[in-house]
């Protein structure tokens, strides 16, 4: 289905199977792994996922993927798109009237037609140039910012530079830690196959075991992405190995002119070995190699987490900040079962953790009381 926006703009609902959609999506700049069809269809269902596209001349300038939930027996609901809508179509760039076209488009679509309350999470930081841009078109639009939604902070690494430069501006604790790995008889293999893969996840579950805490992490998900990706758009995974011995892996979305850093793990050997600085670095090689433009190395929180935030800050990278949330509604109704049932989840979210934390404590001391019987016999 499509309709007009004007003599030369059109929007299309739907349309696109899972090869069309990811074939297109390959020519955005801004597009990622949040946007692709395995990701929606796995990480929600396929059943609530809605796609538009805006044309103009008959190429595809910009795209969304929309998930879609309702609340039973009602029409109210949302239309939550997550890093996007794409409109940094390749070689182009940005475009301020085809962002405000697929804005107006989603806004038409979403709020007006469909009664549901918008929530956009778009791929653009405060250190792009093209900020305030957004800030301004999407405010003229009717989209506001949720201040009480917590952004994403991150830490982007230029891979505009020569190896060389970048090399040279790591942290000198964390090259120093790069050069003692490249002495410790550690090899690097990569691939995006089911083997890597699988490879990566055994790493992982001795990294969890070994730490013993909580993640909303779920490896088998975006195994299960990985299989629904065409080969373009495959995670890549990097095994840091010694004498046949995965020590270490990395896992990296390489989609758009920004590569993300999704996941990592660290066995005992790996972490004296200092695996996954050479880990990381030939995984900067490649993003160079593939053309890549920047290198986000995932969340980051000093406070809850420091030593993964010293670990990333050690790239000699640019902290910064997704724009954050933006919504919109014309309907009431809508957004205020949105945020009733949000709290409900957050509630339950906060009831579990601290049954979990019982749970865990209680397995605590009563291994402590065991060892204290153990020695005392």
């Amino acid at each position: 289905m499509s309709s007009e926006t004007s003599s030369q703009f059109s929007v299309g609902i739907g349309g696109h199977n899972a090869d069309q959609w990811h074939q297109v999506l390959e020519t955005f700049a801004d597009a990622s792994v949040y946007q692709t069809r395995a990701y929606g269809a796995v990480h929600w269902s396929a059943g609530q996922l809605s796609h538009l596209t805006l044309q103009r001349g008959g190429e595809t300038v910009a795209m969304v993927q929309v998930r879609i939930l309702r609340l039973p027996l009602v029409k109210n609901g949302i239309a939550y798109v997550r890093w996007g809508p794409l409109h940094r179509r390749q070689p182009q760039g940005f475009d301020e009237e085809t962002l405000k076209r697929i804005t107006a488009a989603l806004k038409e679509e979403y709020v007006e037609r469909r009664g549901l309350m918008l929530r956009v999470l778009p791929p653009v930081f405060e250190s792009d140039p093209f900020a305030e841009s957004l800030k301004s078109a999407w405010s003229a639009l009717g989209l506001k910012r949720n201040e009480q939604a917590r952004s994403y902070r991150t830490i982007r690494l230029d891979l505009a530079r020569s190896l060389e430069e970048l090399r040279k501006g790591l942290n000198a604790k964390w090259r120093n830690k790069l050069n003692g790995a490249e002495r410790n008889g550690l090899s690097i293999t990569e691939g995006a196959d089911a083997e890597f893969y699988s490879k990566f996840v055994a790493v992982y579950r001795e990294m969890m075991a070994r730490k013993n805490f909580e993640t909303t992490v779920d490896v088998a998900e975006f195994q299960r992405i990985q299989e629904g990706l065409p080969g373009g758009l495959k995670m890549q995974v990097f095994l840091c190995e010694r004498e046949g011995r995965v020590l270490n892996a990395l896992v990296v979305s390489a989609i758009g002119d920004t590569a993300i850093y999704l996941l990592g793990a660290t066995s005992d050997e790996g972490l004296k070995l200092k695996g996954a600085y050479l880990l990381q670095w030939r995984g900067i090689q490649w993003l160079k190699e593939r053309g890549c433009c920047w290198y986000d190395l995932g969340g980051i929180n000093a406070a809850q987490n420091p030593g993964v935030f010293e670990f990333k800050s050690g790239f000699g990278g640019q902290e910064t900040e997704q724009l954050g949330t933006f919504e919109m509604s014309a309907s009431r109704t809508s957004a205020l079962c949105v945020r009733t049932g949000e709290r409900l989840q957050a509630l339950v979210r906060r009831l579990r953790s601290r049954r979990d934390r019982k749970m865990a404590a209680f397995a605590n001391n009563g291994k402590s009381c065991s060892a204290a019987v153990n020695k005392a016999e």
